[in-house]
This record gives structure tokens, sequence and C-alpha cells, in this order.
């Protein structure tokens, strides 16, 4: 399945349907008056989220969704029937974006939540409505009100709780498929992965999921490559793994220009806890070794890790610091949901 993370689709919820002008018209009945009905309702545009979908690549063979109009009233005081609603289907993690883009109208992180993007015009009045002691033969209805008609963008943001962040070929599909049944393409030349991987991977018996996203370039958050489109899915990790390639001469460099990218992409990104691993440590000797992990500590004003994901040097090591830190997120995270849960 080809993966899609943002979509632009048209909705319009239905129009209600008009009212009805009609009289009671029976034998040996001289005056029936009204019995005009009232319109229908106009069906509703929804949207759901629902277990078994990870991308939006639905949304880029069908971009309308038109729901179902209202019918107009009957004579005999009959109701015309209601619009059908119309449902969108996303997986978990989707977000509805107004048409600039900027603008959020639902964030969509639970299974079963069901957003009303449009609702349905109300259905006019019928002749029978107006009836009173001063006016009982009333020759008029109302038109059922309009449907709404809007542009939206859905945008999907992956849910797990480890990033990987890094420069392209810095290791990071190999660090996914040695730790996780997630097959992403790896290859013996430079490449940069394409779309976002996701794995589960486990560590002492607890399990989490891993997201790969497309390597970073200078200028991403300008639009430069294609990282940049995928930044959002990190957003909602716990925290970030950010590799390093350590047969790299710029090893300072690629991990500034990373940190760069981050601080301009804005929001709390660059604020995420963050693990850095000196990856690839298995091609270089003791002192090679020795060297570029002191250039790189000195770089990020901390500690590193090195690592080797072909060679699984240091993979259980790495694997429990990022336990660590989402276990501490998740204590972070389960006091703010029992406060907003409390009701008096």
């Amino acid at each position: 399945m080809k993966f899609l993370d943002l979509a632009k689709v048209y909705i319009r919820s239905g129009a209600g349907g008009s009212g009805c002008v009609s009289f009671r018209r029976e034998k040996y009945i001289e005056y029936g008056g009204p019995d005009g009905g009232d319109g229908g309702k106009g069906g509703s545009v929804w949207v759901e989220v629902v277990e078994g979908l990870n991308t939006l690549i639905d949304f880029r063979y069908q971009q309308h969704f038109f729901a179902k109009n209202g019918q107009p009233g009957r004579g005999q005081q009959r109701t015309g029937k209601d619009g059908d609603d119309i449902v969108l289907r996303v997986p978990v993690g989707t977000e509805i974006l107004d048409e600039d883009q900027e603008t959020v109208i639902a964030d969509l992180t639970e299974v079963g939540q069901r957003v009303a993007l449009a609702r349905g015009g109300n259905g006019g009045f019928g002749n029978l409505h107006f009836k009173s002691a001063t006016n009982q033969a009333p020759r008029r209805a109302n038109s059922g009100q309009p449907g709404v008609e809007r542009t939206i963008w859905l945008r999907l943001k992956l849910i797990a709780d480890v990033g990987l962040l890094g420069m392209p070929n810095a290791g990071k599909s190999t660090f996914l498929a040695a730790t996780s049944n997630a097959r992403p393409k790896i290859a013996d030349y430079p490449f940069t992965t394409l779309h976002p991987n996701l794995g589960v991977v486990g560590v002492d018996s607890v399990e989490f999921v891993v997201a790969d996203i497309p390597g970073l370039i200078e200028g991403a958050h300008e639009g430069r490559g294609i990282g940049d489109r995928f930044l959002g899915h990190v957003e909602r990790c716990a925290v970030l793994l950010h590799l390093v390639d350590s047969t790299s001469e710029t090893l300072a460099e690629d991990y500034r220009t990373i940190i760069h990218e981050l601080e301009a992409y804005g929001g709390a990104l660059a604020d995420k806890p963050r693990i850095t691993v000196l990856n690839k440590v298995d091609a270089l000797d003791a002192d090679q070794l020795s060297q570029a992990k002191s250039e790189l500590e000195q770089a990020v004003g901390g500690p590193v890790m090195p690592m080797s994901g072909v060679a699984r040097q240091g993979v259980t090591e790495v694997l429990r610091a990022l336990r660590i830190q989402i276990d501490e997120d998740r204590l972070r995270q389960k006091p703010a949901e029992e406060s907003t849960s409390w009701q008096p």
C-alpha cells in the first residue's frame, strides 16, 4: 500500500428539504385546513477514526464527498425524509485542517473519535406550521437551509513513541530493520527513505513503536528535499533518537545541521528529549572511535552512545535508554489526563 500523509478534499453537507403548501381535501370535510409537512434535514459530513488504516491513500482517488439533500415535505402532514450522512474514515493521528492549512479543526488521536465537519441544513416548515387562530389557511412555507460547502486538508501524523532523525544514509533504516520486523529498503549505496516506516521494537519484555522518517538535509525547513514534509510524524513522539554517521568526515556539522532544522521547524520539536547515537562504529578502530566520540560529545555538550545497527553493538543499551525516556513521558502525561478527566 502506498503511503500518503496529506490529502485535499472537498465536502458539502446536504440542503434541507422545502416545506410543503397543501390543504386537506376529503369528501364531506368542507374546511380541511392546511396539512403541508416540513422538509427533511440534509445529511451531515462526519470524519471518524477507524482501525486498520495507516495512510490517506484512499483520498487520492476520491476527493469529493457530498451528503444527500433532505426530501421536501408532502401533503397529509408528511415530513420529508432526512438526507443520509457521509463519513470520512481516517487513520489514528489525522489532523483536520482548514483550507489555509494552518487552522486545526480537529486532532484525532484515538480510535472511535467522530467529528462533524459540516452540518446538514434544517428542513423548511410546511404551511401547517403557520396555522393560527387568525390565519387558519396559510399559503406559505419555508425553503430548506442550504448545505455547507468547504475545502479541508487531511494531514496524517503517525503515532509513535520514538522518532528517528539523522542525515541521509545515517543508518536509520538499518537500525529499524535490526530491532523490529519492519523491512525498509537497505542498500550499500547512499540513498534516502522516501516515506516513513513504523516498527515495533521490544526490550526487556516491553514494546514500543519507532518511526523512521526520510533523512533531513540543510535547508529542509525551507522546502529543500522531502524530509521537512515528514517532520510532523515525530511531533507526537516521546523521545527523538538522533543517529550520526561515525564514518562521516563532518560529524559535528552533520549534528548541528539536524538540530538547526528542528529549531527552524518550530513548535516543541527541538525541546523534546533526545538521545544522540554515534552509529556505524563497527567501521572504526579503537583510536578512530575515541576521536569521533570525543568530537561529537563536544558538539552535543553531553554524552553520546556508540552503536552499530549491522553488528548489533550497543543496540540493547540504546533501546533501554529509549524505554526510560518513554516511561518518563508517560508518567508526565498520566497526571494531566487524570486532571482533565475528573468531574465534580
